[in-house]
């Protein structure tokens, strides 16, 4: 039988060379369309959740998540720091019982929080949006007052919190540090920036 001419091979490669083309251009098209599917750089940023592991977290340590552009700090308060911050009354905090709503409702009570040891508070100072220096010891050093029980300093315009993000009296900050919304997926993952069930 006559081949008329066909170079066999040059077919086999012209195939194969268009099936590679294809396959590429096919990729090339798939993976902006699987990748629009993603939330946007905006929409992370306008407030999508954010999962932070704290399985790591020490007893007196702070880690910081990213949440809408923004720190939110979470700390691991030992006994000590809990008792420290209990302690505080009204004559020091301008508003101990969190009367302006800065947080969820289901994170009230002195320590602001659903559970007494984790502290979840958006790093941002009310009074200028300056971020605080977490000062977690008493009477740390830098901090310009006697009887520092612990808590954050702004060192831009002197704004005291305590360790639940409460302020104290006669600083610039009008009001207590923001909790973010926030829960506990298990004992030791928290998402901040959605409500739990039940909340």
């Amino acid at each position: 039988m006559a081949d008329n001419g066909v170079n066999k091979g040059r077919r086999r490669f012209l195939v194969g060379a268009t099936s590679v083309v294809g396959a590429v251009g096919a990729v090339g098209v798939a993976v902006p369309f699987v990748a629009s599917w993603q939330p946007s750089a905006r929409a992370r940023a306008a407030g999508a959740p954010v999962q932070a592991d704290i399985s790591k977290l020490e007893p007196g340590q702070r880690m910081t998540v990213e949440w809408r552009g923004r720190p939110v700090w979470v700390i691991n308060r030992t006994p000590e720091m809990i008792e420290r911050t209990e302690a505080l009354t009204d004559e020091v905090l301008a508003d101990p019982d969190s009367a302006k709503p800065m947080q969820p409702d289901y994170a009230g009570g002195s320590l602001r929080s659903i559970r007494p040891e984790i502290g979840v508070l958006v790093g941002i100072c009310t009074h200028l949006g300056c971020s605080p220096l977490f000062k977690p010891e008493p009477n740390a050093e830098g901090v310009g007052v006697d009887d520092w029980p612990g808590g954050f300093f702004c060192p831009c315009h002197g704004s005291r919190f305590d360790l639940a993000g409460r302020v104290f009296r006669n600083v610039p900050a009008p009001v207590n540090l923001e909790v973010p919304p926030y829960y506990f997926v298990n004992e030791s993952v928290i998402v901040v920036g959605e409500d739990g069930e039940g909340a």
